[in-house]
């Protein structure tokens, strides 16, 4: 008997998503990721849960219609991760005309008619906070609903509740090789040991790696992809409101600028094929300079790239010979007689990742019984709260512990929401909660990232746990380094 139903090679999104599903649905698995929890792609996305409003120009009206649908679900499971925003899109006299961005927009909330999220209007930017950063001659911009998430959190809680549901998650284990029979049987070096593990299937969701482990470690035919890379910057804050601004570029593309951690001002994102080695993805002065050029179309102070902070940047793979980013992802079941099921998943958004895992684990359907789809109804780890009460919660954690301040605490209840308490315990005052690094960042949750969420560097919890590494000085992240070796 093999030692798992489903061994899943890769721990970004895709590959979260699936075990979270598959466990949920009483198989045994297996996650193997050979570094951190979505260190790839899945760390560099646009961070938005929309309905892609571009894809109206290219009458997908299918899917934006079931992207806003997926929208909604994630606002109902994952209310800390996912926060709903008014969407700006300033009307530019060299750009689509007005009338086609209110027809969009009217067209936009028919096709998400059950939401509760504000319907669009148009707004006098003259007379309204988003006009604020604006150069002057914009008058009249598009306000609409749609959502922002975390996304490197979303991959974490994903495999935390596939966890909770049994499955087993291994980080820091690189699968060498895999033979293939009637059972898979993995060989992986696990931390530094090697072991051999069975699996009656398989899933390939190794993101830009795709084609490589399939030639390389799993010896079968490697599918004809094409990698592309997604580019963004992070730059200081240039605008005071919670508005994402969409703004139209030269060439057509949506440029979308977004809050950032607080601090900060995310704009991206501009997309290219990419060659190379996925594991070193590196922005080129041009994208930068192309993203500011863009942001000072429409913003009274102007940047440059010497005034980027941090790019973010990934590769994913596509389905050649398009070698375009798909919005729902591509996923393909090879099986036959004597030979054990092999799926390939890949690409795809943040807004289609549940879904997407949905339909992958059912193509398992038929080689073993299980459970009925369940992913949509069960909030992730912490969300078992409405979206419209996160201000509630985040008062509530003041009340209770009184030491918070105010953006401490909206940081935490964003992150783990009503799982906080698994932190901060009883802790009277912050002394109680172990040593500080940099401004919030305390001994008691670095314990917790490392016992729970697999967390083994100080660039785990600095970039993918969360975003401090922003603001956290040189001599904190070496006390971090310090204190994590010592946790067992």
């Amino acid at each position: 008997m093999a030692d798992y139903d489903l061994a899943i090679i890769g721990g970004g999104l895709n590959g979260a998503s699936v075990a979270r599903d598959a466990a949920g649905r009483g198989l045994r698995v297996i996650l193997l990721e050979q570094g951190d929890l979505g260190s790839g792609a899945s760390s560099a996305s646009p961070r938005l849960v929309h309905g892609d409003l571009a894809g109206l120009e290219r009458r997908a009206f299918l899917r934006v219609h079931a992207a806003l649908k997926e929208r909604d679900v994630w606002l109902r499971i994952a209310p800390h991760l996912v926060r709903p925003a008014r969407f700006a899109i300033p009307a530019h006299a060299e750009e689509r005309p007005p009338w086609q961005l209110r027809s969009w927009l009217l067209l936009y909330d028919r096709l998400a008619s059950r939401s509760d999220l504000p319907r669009s209007a148009t707004v006098d930017v003259t007379h309204h906070p988003v006009g604020n950063a604006l150069k002057r001659p914009f008058g009249t911009a598009f306000e609409y609903s749609d959502c922002i998430v975390d996304d490197s959190r979303l991959v974490v809680l994903n495999a935390v509740d596939a966890a909770a549901r049994g499955a087993d998650i291994r980080t820091g284990a690189r699968v060498t090789r895999a033979d293939r029979g009637t059972t898979w049987r993995l060989i992986v070096i696990d931390r530094g040991y090697r072991q051999v593990i069975t699996a009656r299937s398989l899933v390939n969701a190794t993101g830009a790696w795709a084609a490589s482990v399939a030639d390389t470690v799993l010896r079968v035919p490697a599918p004809s992809l094409g990698t592309v890379q997604i580019n963004q910057i992070v730059v200081r804050k240039l605008f005071d409101s919670d508005n994402v601004y969409v703004f139209q570029n030269r060439d057509g593309r949506l440029i979308f600028v977004s809050p950032y951690e607080r601090d900060f001002t995310l704009i991206g994102s501009v997309a290219h094929p990419f060659k190379g080695d996925p594991a070193v993805v590196a922005m080129g002065v041009h994208d930068a300079a192309y993203l500011c050029d863009a942001a000072n179309r429409y913003f009274r102070e102007q940047i440059a790239p010497v005034d980027v902070l941090r790019t973010v940047s990934g590769a994913n793979s596509v389905i050649a010979p398009a070698r375009r980013r798909m919005a729902d992802g591509a996923m393909t079941l090879d099986f036959r007689r004597g030979k054990a099921p092999l799926l390939t998943i890949l690409g795809g958004d943040v807004t289609t990742s549940r879904r997407r895992a949905e339909k992958a684990v059912s193509e398992f359907t038929r080689f073993y019984p299980m459970t009925p789809r369940w992913t949509a109804k069960a909030p992730l780890p912490g969300g078992d709260f409405a979206w419209s009460r996160f201000e509630t919660e985040v008062d509530i954690a003041r009340d209770r512990w009184r030491f918070l301040g105010e953006e401490q605490a909206r940081r935490l209840v964003a992150a783990y929401g009503l799982n906080v308490g698994d932190i901060l315990g009883d802790a009277k005052q912050k002394a109680d909660l172990g040593p500080l690094f940099g401004s919030e960042l305390t001994g008691a949750e670095v314990r917790y990232l490392m016992r729970k969420e697999w967390a083994r560097f100080p660039d785990d919890v600095l970039w993918r746990r969360s975003k401090l590494g922003l603001t956290m000085p040189q001599a904190d992240r070496d006390a971090l380094a310090a204190f994590m070796a010592t946790v067992h």
